[in-house]
């Protein structure tokens, strides 16, 4: 895609002189976030992973006799695969009854220490006795109490003192057996818990600078520990210098590489590499690694590939546990399949596995990501009656269901519920309702509910910064976004997949292309892949070009391999051909979805129904709106102003009435688009009085008019050649905090023109360009038109002659076509 998007057309001109990615001091990312940033690699672990001293090779089988230590000739310790040790505490809390009495007492008096006023080898020097010498020490004693030592230190959060003793290891005549066992990848492992990744990443530095082996567990336990602090990419940097290094992966390195696969939303192919590739080595997947193959595919919507999985998984003798039913169950769900959804649950039950609340969680989500709200509240019900208590995560995902399809008053009454239940809200019901407020222009209130979870117990995640990007970009506030992503990267977040794929959006709905296909460039060159919502992000960004050329050349490469096309790829190209006034297209494509060849899903239904309105095309607008209804869906906010904006552009008042009507009994919340909808009905009408009595509903129900409100009050004032109250509206605006833009100077120009008031007309050219609004053909157009209708000819071409006077900008090609204008308008 990168070479597609190179075209010029694509990306025309130099980037902006305001770099949107300016270098901002790196900062810690709070550990208690639920973050799915990742931090770039940090110096010293990407000094590790591109370093290698040729003298000390990372031997993968580290008992072979070539490295048993020379002093020593007490047998090794078996080595002991990662989380499968045997440690009668897996699992349970931690007990020390494997240690020595003297290792037992060494650990409480460390525990003990209030602070580190004290030396460690005078401490751990008793587990030495005096009267021994160093030829007599046991040192496979020693190294057990050290590692137990560690284990316990880790358990108690001392991850210091742990890291202390581990460096009296090092430091010890014997470091070089001491330091074989598992004690690297136990303290990486305990240093990865308290996020302390950096000195994890040090800690591995300076071994390999000491000539110490890196075992294939040191190097899981810091994939694993990179992994669940959110940072994937170093994890799979990890991964590949592994490889590098002929360090041979176990069965968990690859359980763990491909869980952070499916959690960058790696491409189905890339993932499918590591499982040939473990296959090839000899590595047989268990069921763990079916289960996280198929968790892999929420992220594209593969349910498909999630269905191969899971009988592949059944014909390797795996037989499918709870947790791989919920996994499955949640792809049907992220691909809006509740049906599919529903047979995975019963099958589940038919196997002897109650669903539990993750399954509930799973099947609402299905449903209500289909806006099949009435079913996923009739799960709520039924899970009570089981005995299954809501979650958090059950109240969220109605309210973000509800909030979707705009019935606000149903998603306030899900909040209230769930607080009445004395359920907490989390980070993801806070996103939700910042969302909500965003989403309905309540920005007031979106900033409210972001300054309480910025000074309450939940701190912002990358999803509430992405939340708030999304917000501003599809208002048009590209300053805003700007703003955004800056106090995000000084907050510590470090721009992932998902704030990319959000900033090409925002900034393609502001309106600014060029930025967006920056960002899209940036992303390339800090090696993030591109993914679905990539392409998604950047097929909407062409689309609202009507660049649908380039669309169609981006689902050819889609379709080529690089992933599946979903019902999303499809609405951009319905928008790319709709806004590139390409009908004819746009109706063979809505034929292909009609007919079944693309699947109908509502999400394409209900781009058909805006398109089709957007295009005037009544007849088409209504088949899309009847096959929607036919199929059970429930049409949302966005496809009911579709409606009432055809009809209300066709003055077919009743019509319009009829849906306004349903969406109050159904309990949607109008939204700003469904009242400028019906101000545009009524000012084109004639019944501007009933224009402007709606934005007096409207600003009284909290909701801060636009530039469309303003502007289509005001040229509905201006037609009625009521001159003082449209000047009147556009004072109102300006104290609002609104500029004026050009179609609302053209209004002013083209209604004093139209009331042969040219003087009056020329003046706001005056003021508009004095004001920093550049006049366009269509300002111009209204001057020598009207002027041409009143047999004023001699006097239009005065203005175009005299008007370099007026407009510096004025160019000698535009006065040659308001010439030639004049000319024909005259014949």
């Amino acid at each position: 895609m990168a070479d597609k998007l190179a075209l010029p057309l694509l990306l025309p001109g130099p980037p902006p002189s305001k770099p949107i990615f300016q270098e901002q001091p790196q900062h810690h990312q709070p550990s208690n976030t639920s973050s799915s940033s990742s931090s770039p690699i940090t110096p010293l672990l990407q000094e590790l992973l591109l370093q290698h001293n040729p003298k000390t090779p990372l031997n993968p089988n580290p008992q072979s006799p070539d490295h048993l230590p020379r002093s020593s000739s007490v047998l090794q310790r078996r080595r002991t695969r990662l989380g499968k040790s045997g440690d009668r505490n897996r699992g349970k809390p931690w007990a020390s009854d494997r240690l020595s009495p003297q290792g037992q007492k060494i650990l409480q008096t460390l525990l003990s220490f209030k602070n580190c006023d004290f030396k460690i080898d005078e401490v751990l020097i008793n587990l030495v006795h005096p009267q021994l010498q160093e030829s007599d020490i046991n040192l496979e004693s020693l190294s057990a109490d050290l590692l137990g030592i560690i284990k316990g230190l880790g358990f108690h959060g001392k991850f210091e003192l742990a890291s202390s003793v581990f460096e009296w290891m090092r430091n010890h005549n014997d470091s070089e057996f001491l330091l074989r066992g598992p004690v690297v990848s136990v303290l990486i492992s305990i240093l990865g818990k308290e996020g302390r990744i950096s000195t994890a990443a040090s800690l591995l530095h300076n071994l390999h600078k000491d000539g110490v082996a890196i075992d294939v567990y040191a190097y899981t336990s810091m994939i694993s520990a990179c992994s669940n602090n959110g940072r994937y990419r170093e994890a799979v940097s990890v991964f590949r210098k592994m490889e590098e290094e002929g360090c041979r992966p176990t069965l968990i390195t690859y359980n763990v590489i491909l869980n952070v696969y499916g959690k960058m939303g790696m491409p189905w192919n890339k993932i499918l590499a590591v499982v040939e590739g473990m296959k090839n080595v000899g590595v047989s997947p268990d069921s763990y690694t079916y289960n996280t193959l198929i968790s892999c595919c929420r992220r594209g919507s593969l349910h498909k590939e999630a269905a191969r999985v899971f009988e592949e998984m059944k014909l390797a003798g795996f037989s499918p546990d709870k947790v791989t039913y919920n996994a499955l169950l949640d792809v049907y769900g992220k691909s809006r399949r509740p049906k599919e959804a529903m047979e995975v649950l019963r099958e589940m039950e038919v196997n002897g596995f109650s669903p539990s609340i993750v399954t509930y969680n799973s099947l609402i989500s299905a449903y209500a990501r289909d806006g099949l709200l009435e079913e996923a509240m009739e799960l709520r019900t039924q899970m009570v009656e089981k005995g299954i208590k809501p979650d958090v995560f059950t109240y969220t995902t109605l309210l973000s269901g509800f909030e979707k399809a705009g019935k606000d008053e149903s998603a306030v009454t899900v909040f209230e519920e769930m607080r009445s239940a004395g359920c907490k809200p989390n980070i993801c019901t806070f996103n939700a309702l910042i969302k909500m407020h965003g989403n309905r222009g309540k920005f007031m209130e979106m900033m409210k509910v972001f300054e309480e979870l910025r000074t309450g117990q939940c701190a912002p995640d990358i999803v509430t910064w992405n939340t708030l990007l999304a917000v501003f970009g599809q208002n048009g506030m590209d300053s805003e976004v700007s703003g955004v992503f800056k106090e995000m990267k000084k907050a510590g977040f470090v721009p992932e997949r998902d704030t990319f794929n959000t900033l090409i959006s925002a900034y393609s709905r502001c309106g600014s292309f060029d930025q967006a296909m920056e960002v899209y460039k940036r992303m390339l060159a800090v090696d993030v892949t591109p993914d679905l919502s990539t392409y998604n992000a950047v097929l909407a960004a062409l689309a609202r070009g009507g660049l649908w050329k380039q669309s169609e050349k981006i689902l050819a490469e889609m379709k080529d391999g690089r992933c599946k096309p979903n019902e999303l790829t499809y609405c951009s190209l319905l928008h790319a051909y709709a806004n590139g006034k390409e009908i004819e297209r746009m109706r063979a494509l809505a034929e292909e979805i009609y007919s079944g060849v693309i699947e109908p899903h509502a999400v394409l239904l209900k781009t058909l129904i805006l398109v089709n309105s957007k295009s005037g095309l009544l007849m088409e607008t209504e088949r899309a709106f009847l096959e929607l209804r036919r199929k059970g869906s429930s049409p949302d906010i966005t496809t009911l102003n579709a409606m009432i904006s055809i009809y209300g552009r066709r003055h077919m008042i009743t019509k319009a009435h009829e849906i306004l009507n349903f969406m109050n009994e159904s309990g949607f919340t109008p939204s700003l688009t469904t009242y400028n909808s019906l101000m545009y009905m009524y000012s084109r009408s004639g019944n501007f009085e009933r224009s402007e009595e709606i934005l007096r509903e409207i600003k009284k129900k909290g909701v801060k008019p636009d530039l469309i409100s303003y502007n289509t009050l005001i040229f509905a004032y201006g037609r009625k050649g009521q001159m003082q109250d449209a000047s009147r509206i556009f004072l109102e605006m300006r104290e609002s905090g609104l500029c004026p833009d050009v179609i609302t100077y053209n209004t002013f120009v083209a209604s004093y023109a139209a009331h042969s008031m040219f003087v009056e007309a020329i003046d706001v050219i005056r003021y508009m360009i004095r004001h920093g609004c550049k006049p366009n053909q269509n300002t111009y157009n209204s001057i020598v038109d009207w002027y041409c209708k009143h047999n004023r000819k001699d006097e239009a071409s005065m203005f175009v002659h005299n008007h370099r006077k007026l407009d510096p900008h004025f160019s000698k090609e535009e006065e040659c076509r308001l010439s030639e204008r004049i000319t024909k308008k005259w014949v």
